[in-house]
């Protein structure tokens, strides 16, 4: 009896680490998604008091993408080596940094060099707590992947209307200073609590409903597997698409002349374009752990069929239906909530083909496929220009994405199997 009270106790506190792991990493994820998704709100009040023109500023914000993404590979080998804790902890201090450097830019030079430093830090922080995640979750890997990323996805939820009201009150710059102290300051604290586990510390699933290799792939011999490139085409398709898409909401509904028509939903009143952007922040968080979850149980390619098909027809029928100011805030929704679910199917994906020791520099490489995406997106003014008509990239986006969701099944599926066979 006291043998089994021993094992039971034990079980329950590797249950209680796993979770407490899992929180610290979301809290730190919550922490940084100010630095991507706040931003639209500094951009005009920048232009207003210096005039370099929103083009530029915006350069800003591609140069923070990029870095954020294509260095992670790099940071994901020194998360693996050293563990979560410095690096993250590190990382803190660079996002707190980064926005300390905006709140005093006064040139476009120290502006790029603030983006630089806040996409480095938070390439750290994104990689270093979904990587943490994909370790303690061998069983849940598309959950905890999935909730890990909603942090990001959604965590800037909270704090939109206090940053606008601090703008608004105080000025840009005290908003910088204020909340980038805050959130580095409290990375920081909670990256000191956040370790990976050790060897035996967690053990993988005996009877896993989705499949999972034997080994583990060194990241050079990933980059030779013909199935991470298939992947990394289905993430770049879907990443652009979705953007692509997401971009042109407001255009839309001003062409359609519905952006300003109020429009009721469950008792909530609001304007059909701030109704559309309003939900993506809630959707955007929602979709990640729920289509995880949903892998979870019925298998990765077969939940990224269901949701790149959905976002490829719910794009098309937003362009048909976006006259009708209640159909454009339903289908945009929609459209949100298919795309943001690449951020935990394509890591729950990587880490069960190539296993779980080297997963934040695997999954690394993969991610570097949203800053590639990031590049496309431009190209959806020029087919603006060059066919008078955004229909046009809406046809593309849509395309994008039932290609993604056709490829999941019959040429990522096959190609996992085997590839998994090998090991």
């Amino acid at each position: 009896m006291a043998m089994a009270a021993g094992t039971t106790a034990t079980a329950k506190a590797s249950e209680a680490t796993r979770w407490g792991q899992l929180i610290f990493g979301i809290i730190c994820m919550v922490m940084i998604a100010n630095l991507q998704y706040g931003w639209t709100l500094f951009v005009g009040p920048i232009d207003q008091k210096y005039h370099w023109g929103r083009a530029a500023i915006q350069v800003a914000f591609t140069i923070f993408v990029l870095t954020e993404t294509w260095l992670v590979p790099i940071e994901g080998y020194l998360i693996d080596k050293f563990g979560p804790r410095v690096m993250i902890c590190g990382s803190g201090a660079l996002v707190a940094i980064a926005w300390v450097i905006n709140s005093v830019a006064d040139s476009l030079f120290l502006l790029y060099v603030g983006a630089a430093i806040g996409g480095i830090g938070a390439g750290v922080i994104y990689g270093g707590s979904v990587g943490n995640a994909l370790k303690w979750f061998p069983d849940r890997r598309g959950l905890a992947a999935g909730l890990t990323a909603a942090g990001f996805g959604a965590g800037s939820a909270l704090t939109v209307i206090p940053i606008a009201n601090m703008i608004q009150s105080s000025g840009y710059q005290s908003a910088f200073l204020w909340f980038g102290l805050g959130q580095g300051i409290i990375v920081m604290i909670v990256a000191l609590f956040l370790k990976a586990p050790e060897a035996g510390e967690v053990s993988a699933p005996a009877a896993p409903t989705v499949q999972q290799t034997r080994r583990d792939y060194a990241p050079g011999e990933v980059l030779k597997t013909p199935v991470f490139w298939v992947m990394y085409v289905m993430f770049v398709a879907v990443g652009a698409g979705g953007l692509m898409a997401i971009a042109q909401l407001a255009p839309i509904a001003n062409d359609y002349k519905v952006a300003g028509i109020p429009v009721s939903i469950l008792g909530l009143t609001l304007p059909a374009l701030t109704f559309a952007l309003t939900i993506d922040r809630v959707l955007n968080g929602v979709c990640r752990p729920f289509f995880g979850w949903v892998s979870d149980n019925i298998g990765r390619e077969n939940t990224m069929f269901i949701a790149f098909f959905v976002e490829g027809v719910g794009i098309y029928a937003l362009l048909l239906f976006a006259g009708n100011p209640v159909m454009f805030v339903i289908l945009s929704g929609l459209v949100f909530f298919a795309w943001g679910e690449i951020y935990s199917l394509f890591p729950a994906t990587c880490t069960d083909i190539y296993g779980r020791k080297f997963a934040t520099t695997n999954y690394g490489m993969l991610y570097t496929a949203k800053g590639t995406a990031s590049l496309l997106v431009p190209l959806a003014n020029v087919l603006t220009n060059a066919t008078g008509s955004w229909h046009a990239v809406f046809y593309v986006a849509a395309i994008l994405n039932i290609f993604a969701a056709v490829m999941a099944i019959f040429v990522l599926k096959p190609m996992r199997i085997k590839t998994m066979a090998k090991g």
